[in-house]
Order: structure tokens, then sequence, then C-alpha cells
């Protein structure tokens, strides 16, 4: 691993000793340059003071000196009083020696009169002098004479200065010895001192960085040692993952052959039923098409036939989906025992089928397949423990008569199988023209019923009921009208079986209870007290699970007492709805509203199942009310439901009276209550008011 600690201390030490090697001379350079420039100027202005205080004998002496020899200039003359003088001057300064040369280099005057005499001409400190600059030069003497004797081991500072006369020409030079031994003693100390603090402030930024590096060589370490461990690890995971590999690519060709069964099998799904195993429907419309063009090329015929099971529904709700699944296996196998080979069978989705007759000859050839396929059902389905019958219903589209397109084929085969469910179930019907003008107008009905709940086109109508005994009101049953201004005066008959196929009968259900109970509620603020009322019930109300609280609410906000208010729903109601509807009757029943069995004897509910109904009173259809005095069975019937009713404490009510025939017979029976025509027909709130308001 790179020692980062030698490496750092290495180069560390290198540039400390370089930066202590340049700012030790740098500093002793500027230090004795600045000492230099205070001395000179010492000397400078001793210089002046010397020029000063003697200016006319160095006049005097500098005039006579011009041309003169050394020896001449050793002579004893005004020099000796000027030497006294200078001496005196230089006494306690640090002036050593003072010289005096003239313009032709001669020392004319010397604090050392040895000297006198002696020529400084190519002297450069002499020469720079005579230019007008002045010139130092520092020297260190291990001896010197002075005017006070000889000196030893000094730091001399000689300045030559220019002297200058009245026209300011150089006539002379002073030479000035100074000496600043003091000066350098104190600079040599103080370099010492500053190199010491640099030195020791070095040391600590080298041991505070060292401490920095040795740490982050510390780190280095550690993350080289996870580095490794990591590797290691690394090349024992690629180690597994290459014998991983090496199995899966052993593998590969096992799950290669494993796909394409998987693409197959997904390809044979993408056409056929999970469940029958027939063609669906993506495979059945793929089929028509070519179908369709090639018929149309050949110029043929062909049928387009469309199954619906008819109440296969039951069979789920009753005996579960299991049940349901393998009822429509059994049927695809039956169906397809009934079906030509050339003929195509697919199952659309539900219980809903559909085949394909090709190269048809006539409309019998389709009648005939029809009524093959009708005739599968003739014998019941054996699924275990269960016995079960079941019917279809077959819709049949022709091309080219009935439609060039799939669409328009299986629309119209669907069209077709609805009415043959509207003639009867478990029969056929082919298409016709005016069965699209029925989808239509059925189409059209619903938009408008839709927009008459919300234009208030709708209104209740009432029937009364009376005690069949006294002919009292004892109450009405509320009947819907659809006034429409586009078609008039409909009849429930019509739109009633419609609502129920949309959903719309929940709205319109609601809306007559509210619209009954709030009509009770201001005729007997008004003085006119209708004893009670019935309202017919849907299938499609009782399975909403909020039906009860709408049902509570709708009674809060009219105000009305829930003993005035009768529900009247059919046996294929209670039947449709099942178990569930036992505890919601109950409910209703605790809640003290009256529950009626409307058109009872039409349907197919057991004697066990009536007894456990949370019922109070039986309604005899009017289909056995119109046999009185014609048919002794429809009398028969009656006379059972009147025993029936007695034995199981319930109270009987008869609709569809009409004859005073038909009353009598009932009332000697014992029929509590009767409704019909004989007693009023169902009219407006206002006239039903005016008709009975005398009576109450």
């Amino acid at each position: 691993m790179f020692n980062l600690s030698r490496y750092f201390s290495t180069v560390s030490f290198i540039l400390i000793v370089l930066a202590a090697g340049v700012l030790g001379p740098l500093y002793q350079k500027l230090s004795l340059q600045q000492m230099q420039d205070l001395a000179e100027g010492r000397n400078v202005a001793m210089a002046q003071v010397f020029k000063n205080s003697l200016r006319g004998s160095l006049a005097l002496l500098m005039s006579e000196s011009m041309g003169r020899d050394a020896d001449f200039l050793k002579q004893p003359t005004e020099s000796s009083q000027m030497r006294t003088d200078v001496l005196d001057l230089m006494r306690d300064t640090a002036v050593i020696k003072v010289k005096i040369y003239n313009r032709l280099g001669n020392t004319v005057f010397s604090t050392d009169s040895v000297q006198i005499g002696e020529s400084r001409l190519d002297n450069p400190g002499f020469q720079s002098a005579m230019g007008g600059q002045i010139f130092s030069n520092l020297t260190h003497r291990h001896d010197i004479d002075s005017f006070e004797g000889a000196l030893s081991d000094v730091d001399v500072l000689a300045s030559y200065v220019p002297i200058h006369g009245k026209d300011n020409a150089v006539e002379g030079v002073f030479e000035i010895y100074q000496n600043v031994t003091p000066f350098v003693v104190q600079l040599n100390h103080s370099l010492w001192m500053v190199t010491a603090g640099v030195v020791v402030v070095f040391a600590l930024l080298y041991l505070m960085q060292f401490l920095v590096v040795r740490r982050a060589q510390g780190i280095l370490k550690d993350q080289e040692g996870r580095i490794k461990a990591a590797r290691d690890t690394l090349e024992i995971q690629v180690a597994a993952r290459t014998d991983e590999l090496k199995r899966t690519n052993n593998q590969l060709e096992g799950e290669i052959s494993e796909r394409r069964q998987a693409q197959s099998k997904l390809n044979y799904l993408a056409y056929h039923d999970p469940l029958t195993g027939l063609a669906n429907r993506r495979c059945f419309i793929e089929r028509l098409e070519e179908s369709l063009q090639e018929t149309a090329r050949r110029n043929e015929r062909l049928a387009v036939l469309f199954i619906d099971l008819d109440q296969f529904k039951q069979v789920n709700d009753s005996l579960g989906h299991g049940v349901g699944d393998e009822l429509l296996v059994s049927v695809a196998s039956r169906l397809s025992e009934h079906v030509r080979l050339i003929d195509m069978l697919a199952r659309l989705g539900g219980d809903e089928f559909i085949c394909l007759m090709e190269a048809v000859r006539s409309e019998d050839e389709v009648e005939l397949l029809a009524r093959e396929i009708l005739a599968a059902f003739d014998y019941p389905f054996k699924l275990g423990d269960h016995e079960l019958f079941l019917t279809a219903s077959v819709g049949i589209s022709q091309s080219p008569g009935d439609g060039d397109s799939v669409l328009a084929l299986m629309r119209n085969a669907d069209t077709a199988m609805y009415r043959a469910k509207a003639l009867g179930r478990g029969n056929f019907h082919f298409y016709t023209p005016e069965m699209t003008r029925d989808a239509q107008d059925r189409i059209q009905m619903e938009n408008l019923l839709r927009r008459a709940l919300a234009n208030g086109e709708l209104s209740v109508h009432l029937q009364p009921q009376v005690e069949s005994a006294s002919g009292r009101l004892v109450g009405a049953e509320a009947l819907v009208r659809w006034n429409s201004p586009e078609l008039g005066l409909v009849m429930p008959m019509r739109f009633i079986p419609l609502a129920e196929d949309s959903g719309l009968i929940i709205g319109l259900g609601n809306w007559v209870l509210r619209e009954t109970c709030r009509q009770v509620m201001q005729w007997r603020m008004s003085g006119f007290d209708l004893p009670q009322v019935a309202v017919n019930l849907s299938v499609k109300q009782l399975e909403r699970p909020e039906f009860f609280d709408v049902l509570e609410q709708i009674l809060d906000e009219t105000g009305m007492e829930p003993s005035r208010l009768k529900l009247e729903l059919t046996e294929s109601v209670v039947m449709a709805v099942g178990g569930e509807a036992f505890d919601l009757l109950e409910r209703l029943r605790d809640l003290g509203i009256s529950l009626s069995l409307d058109d009872f004897g039409t349907g197919y509910s057991s004697l066990s199942y009536l007894k456990m109904l949370p019922i109070q009173q039986l309604k005899i259809d009017r289909s056995f009310v119109e046999g009185i005095g014609k048919n002794t069975g429809d009398e028969a019937i009656i006379k059972t439901v009147m025993e029936l009713a007695r034995s199981l404490g319930f109270e009987v009510i008869a609709e569809g009276v009409e004859t005073t025939q038909q009353s009598e017979f009932l009332s000697n029976l014992g029929c509590e209550q009767l409704q019909g025509h004989l007693h009023g027909k169902a009219v407006a709130p206002a006239e039903f008011r005016a008709r009975w308001s005398a009576g109450l």
C-alpha cells in the first residue's frame, strides 16, 4: 500500500528546509538594507554637520589643495586646526573616522594623518559621489584605526557623500566611517529569534499535518482492508454466480422447451374457452369474417344461431358457481353432439353460446339445426347428486339477408334470441327487421323514461281496496302512470318491464314510495284520512342493501306512520332474492309495515317456503278471479287459497273484481278485502278523494 505518512514527511521536510533557506537570507538582506539605509542617513547628516561647522576652513582647504602633491598636503597647516574641530564634533558619536577628498581624488583631510595625500581617484565610492550619488559600503573589520585608537572586530559603514559648491557643483567628497557593530549584533539576534519562531511554527504545522495525514493513512488502510474483504467476497460471489449460470445454462434448453409448450397453450387459450374447450368469441369472430368473405365470393348463404340458457342464474344462485361451471361443460358437450361437424360452435361467455352454419341451402336446414339444439335440452343434466332440467332460447340471423358484417349478424341474432325468450323460452326465432325497430323503440322509450323521472311526467294513481262485507274503504293501491309528451299515456305494462331490465326501477320505485307517502300525509293534514296504502316492490329494490335505510328516510321525511304502509311483492320476487329476503322482510315487519304476497298462485313457491315468510296478507291473482262462474278449476283454486290462508292466519284480498257475482263468491268464502273496477278504477288523487271523502 502507498505509505502516505512517509511521503508526506519527506516532502514536508524538504519544503520546510527550502522555506527556511529562502526566508532566512531574505529577512537578513532586508534587515541589513534597512540598517544600512538608516546608518547612511546618519552619515549624510554628519557630513552636513561637518560642512556647516567647517565651512570656511573647508573651502580654503579645497582651494589650496588643487594641484598640490602629497608632501604639501601633509604639511601642518590649517588642517591641524580642522582636525581638532572635527574630533570635537565626532566625540560621543558612532563616527570613528572622517576623510575629505578633493575633485582629483586626493585625500586632503583625514582624522588619521597618515592617510593624507593618498589618492582615491579609482575608488568606486569616490566615483559615485563625484557623480552626485551617495555610496555606502558595509564591511567587517578585524582591526581599524579610529581617532580614539585602534578597534578590532567591528562592523563599519563607510559612506561617500558629495560636497556641493555654490553652483551645486561637486567640489569634493566626504568619506565617513560609522561604527554599526551594535546594530549588526542586534540584527543578528533578531534574525535568530525570527528564525527560531519560524522553525517552531513550521514544526507545529508539520506536526498537525503529520497527525492528520497519519489519521488519513489509518483510514486508507482500513478502507483498503474493507476493499480487500469486499473483493474477496465478490470473487466468491462471482464464482458462485458462475456456477449458477452454468446450472442455468444447463436448464435453459428445458425452459425453452417449456416456453414453447406454454406458447402453444397460450395460443390455444387465445382462441378457445378455458372452461368448455370450445372456440371463444375471438375465434368465432375471425372465423365468421372469413366465412362472410368466402360466401360472398361463392354467392352462398350462412346462418348465425345465438344460444342463451334460460334461468341459468338461478342455478348459480341456488347451487353455487361450481355446479354452474359443471353444467356449462355438460351443455357444451351435448351441443357439440347435435351440431354438424362442418358447423362451428363457440362460447361467447357466461351462459351464451353461438353457432355458425355455413353452406346453407334453405331456411329449413337452419330450422332443423335450431330444433336439434333445443332437443339437446329435452332430458336432464345429471351432475353428481343433482338432476337439472334446463331450456334454451335460440335467435337466428342469416347472411346476406339479415346483414353482411360480423357485428350486424351477431347483433341481429341476439335480438332474435330475446324475442324467442319473450315468446315463452325454450324456443327459437328468426330475425326480422321489425325486431330492430322494436329494439330502437325500446331504446327510445328507455331514454324518455329517464327524462320522465326528472321532468315530472310521472304521477301516482290510486285504486280503492274495500271491505267485502260492508264496502267500506280500507285502503288503496298506488299505481304509477306515465303521460309522455311524445308517446301520450303509457301504461305500466309497457314501461315497468323496461324499467326492470334497465335498472330504472330503483329510482322509479323510490319515487313512487315517496310520492305516495307524501300524498297520504297531505290528505291527512287536510282532513281526509286514508287507513292504509299499498305500494308494489321490485326485486331490484329488495336486492339493494340500502333499501331499508331509504325507506326509513322516506317515512321520516313525510311523517308517515309505518302501520299505514303496505308493501306488495310477488312470489317470483321473493324467490329471486332468496334467503337474504327473509332478514329484510322481518326488519320491515318489525318496523310496523304490512307485507302482502301479490299474484299468489301464479308462482312456484312451496307451502313450506310460504309459511316461513313474515307476511300478513295473500293477494289472489286476477287470472283466477276472472274464472269465477266460468271455470270450476279457478273456483277450486280460490277455495284452496282461502283454506290455506285461514290455516296460516293470513288475511286475503282479491284483485280484478269486476262483477257482483265475483264479489259475492269471494265474500261468501270469507275473503276480507276486494279490489277491482267494480269498486273503482285507479284514478288521480283529486278524483279519488272526491269519490271517497264522503264515506270516511
